[in-house]
């Protein structure tokens, strides 16, 4: 072994310098027993027994690589022992075995090919299949690491996200402009638009005495603003909201929602039969018709108008105090409930007055015409009007 091994800043002032002179005079008395000829002739065993720092000397000085596999073995031999000896690969193996690639190239002969094969030849140079046989990757610069660290944090959180997209609440139906069976449905009734039943709710805890509800309009900018959030598909109502303390603004919102509905509260395909039950002279058959067009009716229109004449009838019992009979709530209500989809001015003109009485007659009547009473077999007789 070597009675000296050269120290660590030493070997960077060589590797950096590419100079002999910083190694001392202790390795160039050494480099003195070895002649030429003796270049050829040293074994690997020789690089650990001498030291490689001490072999690499004398073959930078004296000696060349006699062909591809020799360069490439020295190489090997050279960069095993510098990971034995601990030091930085990164920084001393990598900046010799580039001087041995540089010295194998300048001796090469001009034309001659590496013995390897024409896969090899095609896709690697000498120093990148080098890398490709001892297992190890050139060396980076700072921004290359740090664009490869930041790319395997992205593939690392994007699962991530997905899973947090997955775990958001869904979001509700929109509230207007759809068929009521699309709606957002109240919690206490499946077969009734949320809409509706807060509307309703707030109008009746709050303005049963309030003079002119349902006829005096509220301010458009608060009703579209509340459209626009319940049409986001909220799932709740927040009714502490400001915006749900104006009463008139509340009342309006529910006439537009059923303004707003593509398929009409007494359907299309029925509209033209309650009209022309309206017209039944005998009071008892246009009574009896109407009932059997309103059980008729699909669940959903069916259940939110039991819902709807229900409230309408809980504010004309207050009537005394906020002015709106059933009459009144009639001419508000009627050309908005009892209409077709594709309304048009002829039967806007000729049928609004059966539009009001329709609504008028089953305000009046509520319980009856939504009673289950006669299904069991007991008959009501209600007391029509004239």
């Amino acid at each position: 072994m070597p009675s000296r091994v050269p120290s660590l800043r030493m070997l960077r002032s060589f590797f950096t310098d590419g100079s002999l002179d910083s190694l001392g005079t202790s390795e160039d008395a050494r480099s003195k027993r070895h002649s030429t000829s003796d270049l050829s002739d040293v074994p690997f065993s020789a690089v650990r027994k001498e030291g490689w720092l001490h072999c690499k000397q004398i073959l930078t000085k004296k000696g060349k690589a006699e062909d591809r596999e020799d360069m490439l073995a020295w190489i090997k031999v050279i960069r095993e022992n510098s990971k034995a000896e601990g030091e930085d690969p990164g920084f001393a193996s990598q900046a010799l075995i580039n001087k041995k690639l540089n010295d194998y190239r300048k001796v090469s002969p001009a034309g001659a090919k590496p013995d390897a094969s024409p896969k090899a030849s095609r896709g690697l140079g000498t120093r990148a299949e080098f890398l490709k046989q001892t297992g190890t990757s050139a060396p980076r610069s700072p921004g290359q690491d740090a664009a490869v660290t930041k790319d395997e944090s992205s593939s690392q959180k994007a699962p991530w996200g997905i899973n947090i997209m997955k775990k958001n609440k869904k979001s509700g139906p929109r509230a207007f402009g759809v068929r009521l069976e699309d709606c957002q449905p109240a919690p206490d009734n499946k077969n009734v638009p949320l809409i509706v039943e807060a509307c309703c709710k707030v109008v009746e805890d709050r303005g049963l005495e309030y003079m002119g509800i349902y006829r005096v309009p509220g301010n458009n900018a608060v009703v579209s603003s509340l459209q626009e959030q319940l049409n986001k598909g909220a799932t709740e109502i927040n009714l502490q909201d400001e915006r749900w303390q104006d009463l008139n603004v509340i009342s309006s919102l529910l006439k537009s929602f059923f303004r707003k509905l593509p398929e009409p509260l007494f359907t299309d395909d029925k509209y033209n039969d309650f009209i022309e039950a309206n017209r039944i002279e005998d009071a008892s058959e246009r009574m009896r018709t109407l009932r059997k067009l309103i059980r008729d009716l699909p669940g959903h229109y069916y259940e939110t108008l039991k819902f709807l004449v229900g409230h309408l009838k809980t504010i004309a019992d207050h009537s005394e105090k906020n002015k709106m009979e059933p009459r009144n709530l009639a001419l508000v209500f009627g050309p908005t409930l009892v209409r077709t989809s594709e309304d048009n001015m002829t039967d806007m003109v000729t049928h609004m007055p059966d539009r009001y009485k329709i609504v008028e007659t089953l305000i009046q009547h509520s319980d009856w015409f939504f009673s289950d009473k006669e299904d069991k077999g007991e008959k009501v007789s209600p007391l029509f009007s004239p």
